[in-house]
């Protein structure tokens, strides 16, 4: 059984290298947030398989941290939406390039 979460976090880790791409060069500052959010959310999910293969078996330890990890992300992710959306409602926006936008 072992052996299936190891090949399973295994297989996480190599699906998140595409989004590694999409956090670094997304042409939008929200698609970062959300390459960001999905990295963490798999994150969470390595814990828990990291938990599993854990020879103590303290499964709920890592529960426990994989769910403060998931509240932490999800947070951050309501802050920097909020964050971006009150910078877009006031006029600053940003351009393509990344150069601020001149009023």
């Amino acid at each position: 059984m072992n052996t299936f979460f190891v090949w399973s976090g295994m297989a996480l880790l190599l699906m998140m290298v595409p989004i590694f791409y999409r956090m670094q060069i997304g042409p939008t500052a929200i698609d970062r947030i959300v390459a960001v959010n999905v990295i963490g959310t798999k994150t969470a999910v390595l814990l828990i398989f990291i938990g599993t293969i854990y020879p103590g078996g303290r499964v709920e330890m890592f529960v426990d941290f994989a769910l403060a990890y998931g509240l932490l992300n999800f947070i951050g992710s309501l802050a920097a939406a909020r964050y971006f959306h009150r910078s877009k409602v006031e006029g600053g926006g940003i351009d393509v390039e990344g150069e601020a936008e001149e009023s």
